[in-house]
């Protein structure tokens, strides 16, 4: 069955539950199975998918330009950036380590911004893809968002552990803050995306 003989619940006059994917008629404004409320199409369009994905990247600048962790040892303080630490890995020689950071830190991040970026663009017709390659999108945007608070977690892990007092002791700098809030922003930004916004084009993009 190609693309275009393909016919959506919207045009054959139903409406599609967004939680357990059942369809309605519509008249219906609760979904009898799991009782999530029905609409044809988010109100606001593309609207907040924006306005939190452009969130997300305003946060994201002093993520990578404030300390993302503060080292205290016999009294001197040291800061460092993500790039900074990703550095200074590789100069230990902790080449694992470092592609982990820079990977879960840049590469991840800036991925998610140009996938959503992508999507939002793609369903006003600016950008042509096939629908399939979209939904393929989208799907690898939420499976890498779970990934995305790694970095944080290493953070926090090495405050826990390394406490000794006046010695050495580790504390999350203000970079670590922007960039929960810049992740926590995307994954709204991802999460106000509706996909039927996609399977609308179908017949228009082969």
């Amino acid at each position: 069955m190609t693309a275009a003989a393909v016919v959506t619940a919207r045009e054959s006059g139903l409406i599609a539950c967004t939680t357990c994917g059942k369809v309605w008629s519509p008249e219906a404004e609760i979904c009898g199975h799991c009782e999530t409320p029905l609409i044809t199409r988010p109100a606001q369009g593309l609207s907040p998918v924006w306005a939190w994905l452009v969130a997300g990247i305003l946060l994201y600048i002093p993520a990578n330009m404030w300390p993302m962790l503060i080292s205290r040892t016999l009294g001197r303080e040291d800061a460092s950036t993500i790039l900074c630490g990703v550095v200074e890995l590789t100069q230990l020689g902790s080449y694992g380590v470092a592609f982990i950071v820079f990977f879960a830190s840049i590469v991840i991040p800036v991925a998610k911004f140009a996938a959503i970026a992508v999507l939002a663009l793609a369903v006003r017709h600016e950008i042509a893809m096939s629908q399939t390659r979209l939904t393929h999108l989208y799907e690898v945007v939420e499976f890498i968002g779970r990934w995305s608070m790694i970095d944080i977690f290493v953070v926090a892990t090495l405050a826990a552990l390394v406490q000794l007092g006046f010695l050495a002791s580790l504390a999350p700098g203000p970079a670590a803050a922007c960039f929960a809030l810049s992740v926590t922003f995307t994954m709204l930004s991802a999460k106000a995306f509706d996909t039927r916004l996609i399977w609308d084009r179908i017949g228009e993009t082969k």
